[in-house]
């Protein structure tokens, strides 16, 4: 494996971690390995499976460098793989969260992290969490490793070990089925991420976040053998072109940024900046708008709910958007980008908060449903895109509006229509929708 100085000279290799289930550890996991080989030299690509906003963000924290999606369900194969490869460039190793159960997928049976594995041709590093099981383990990983011929296990980590004797009793066991051992991971109260709000919520706002991820980083380099592991890396695609990704809304985009529009995938700003865009950023939550200077606005999703009074009384936001929709500049709005657009913010504690009234729509949180999986989303709109797009929806509140054209028609994953989402009104739209690429 190369070092941090001459990774430019050497290739890439990578692996993707996964587990049998959501809650093994794997996210543990992941970020104690980051840390450790960031602390080795190594230059560490990290990247998330599917549409998750949040992990990315812990990954890039403990890789010291920014994490990209992966989502084999919305990406096309030719996307996902030159993705991969760009990000891995000049990096030592690209290691990819899974996401789920490694066989998980979405209601149609597409997009799961072996999915991605296989397009990727990456080995899988598999998390098994062996809390209140023994010699039980190794059928359950025998059948994971044989269930698809085009996914390999290539090494296991186990987590929450009780005690010596038990991993002596899962060594043991395990032997039979071949693969190999990287290392055994205690059962450790410290080893648990800080509490996040509705799992949702970004490393600087996590109490302790730092101080766990070293304890995860020392974890890992004390009872996961790191050599054994880079050794079962394969190599990282190659890039054959450059990936395909959606155009810019505008020349000049102004892009909302800040703890309440916090959800923006990499991939998209990669590729208008490719396109030859000019990206400029704003913060709604430091009463900042739009320059004045550009064609299109871009509200991202994040939790305006957390902030309706800073927003309510952000009058400069308002006013920058107000001038920019009157000069026809593009204003699009994803999910907490589309409440901010609306009339008014209902928070969960039902307090009214006046937003920027640009779309006749109330959104509100104090009545709470969640509201969850991909989007085929087809147009008819002043989106620069596609007619039809891959997205994925994941929200909370819930939006009231009358008389207000939908911006999409939706179908779900099996392909089941939904009701139509958002709403347009001239050149200002939004939707509860994450637009993640075209197909």
């Amino acid at each position: 494996m190369s070092s941090a100085s001459d990774s430019t000279m050497k290739s890439s290799s990578g692996f993707v971690v996964a587990a049998p289930r959501s809650g093994s550890g794997k996210t543990t996991v992941t970020l104690g390995l980051l840390a450790a080989l960031r602390r080795r030299g190594l230059i560490v690509a990290p990247a998330k499976t599917g549409p998750d906003y949040i992990d990315p963000v812990f990954l890039g924290r403990a890789a010291g460098r920014e994490a990209i999606n992966l989502d084999p369900w919305a990406m096309a194969p030719d996307q996902v793989r030159a993705l991969a490869a760009q990000h891995a460039t000049g990096a030592d190793c690209l290691v990819v969260e899974g996401v789920m159960g490694l066989f998980d997928a979405s209601a149609d049976g597409q997009g799961s992290t072996a999915d991605l594995a296989a397009a990727l041709d990456l080995p899988v590093v598999f998390v098994v969490d062996a809390d209140r099981q023994s010699q039980s383990v190794a059928p359950l990983v025998a059948g994971f490793a044989h269930w698809r011929p085009d996914v390999t296990i290539a090494g296991l980590i186990l987590n929450r070990v009780a005690t010596a004797r038990h991993e002596r009793m899962l060594v043991s066991a395990l032997a039979a089925t071949g693969i190999p051992l990287l290392g055994a991971i205690p059962r450790r109260p410290e080893l648990v991420i800080p509490e996040r709000h509705l799992g949702l919520v970004l490393p600087g706002e996590v109490d302790g976040f730092g101080p766990f991820l070293d304890i995860a980083a020392h974890a890992v380099a004390d009872y996961v053998d790191l050599d054994a592991l880079l050794a079962l890396g394969a190599p990282a695609p190659s890039a054959e072109a450059a990936p395909k990704t959606l155009p810019p809304l505008g020349q000049h985009v102004a892009i909302a940024r800040d703890a309440a529009f916090a959800f923006l995938y990499p991939h998209l700003l990669d590729g208008w900046r490719s396109a030859g865009a000019e990206l400029s950023f704003f913060s709604p939550l430091a009463d900042e708008g739009p320059a004045a200077s550009a064609d299109a606005v871009f509200l991202p999703g994040g939790y305006p709910e957390l902030h309706g009074p800073v927003l309510a009384a952000a009058t400069s936001f308002h006013a920058g958007l107000r001038a920019a929709r009157d000069r026809h500049a593009l204003i699009y709005g994803e999910c907490g980008g589309f409440m901010a657009l609306g009339e008014a913010l209902v928070d969960k504690d039902g307090v009214g908060h006046a937003m920027a009234g640009l779309l006749p729509v109330t959104t509100r949180i104090d009545r709470p449903k969640r509201v969850l999986g991909y989007r085929r989303l087809l147009h008819e709109s002043a989106l620069p895109w596609p007619t039809g797009l891959n997205g994925h929806e994941f929200h909370y509140s819930s939006a009231k509006q009358t008389g207000l054209p939908p911006l999409f028609e939706a179908l779900d994953a099996e392909g089941i229509r939904q009701l139509p989402m958002g709403g347009q009104l001239g050149r200002v739209m939004g939707s509860y929708a994450h637009v993640i690429a075209a197909p």
